[in-house]
């Protein structure tokens, strides 16, 4: 036969050894679910643009208002 304090260690053991695996399991779950929910944020279509009006016509930006204004200064002084 095994002594009490032998079987209270195996015991002890087989318990820790079932504690450890439950909680790399829940991890785990918990883990997947979040790389499910990144994953499907990340791939999906943007869904919060659908409130928007989805007549809105976006025109070209005009490259020449948008280039900075040249230097007028040169100019009026070449002229006197």
């Amino acid at each position: 036969m095994m002594k009490k304090s032998t079987f209270g260690v195996a015991l002890a053991f087989i318990a820790a050894a079932a504690g450890v695996l439950t909680a790399v399991a829940l991890y785990l779950r918990r883990r997947e679910k979040e790389l499910d929910e990144y994953e499907r944020l990340l791939y999906s279509d943007n869904e919060f643009d659908d409130d928007e009006d989805e007549d809105t016509i976006y025109e070209p930006i005009d490259t020449e208002a948008a280039a900075p204004a040249e230097d007028t200064a040169a100019d009026d002084t070449a002229s006197l």
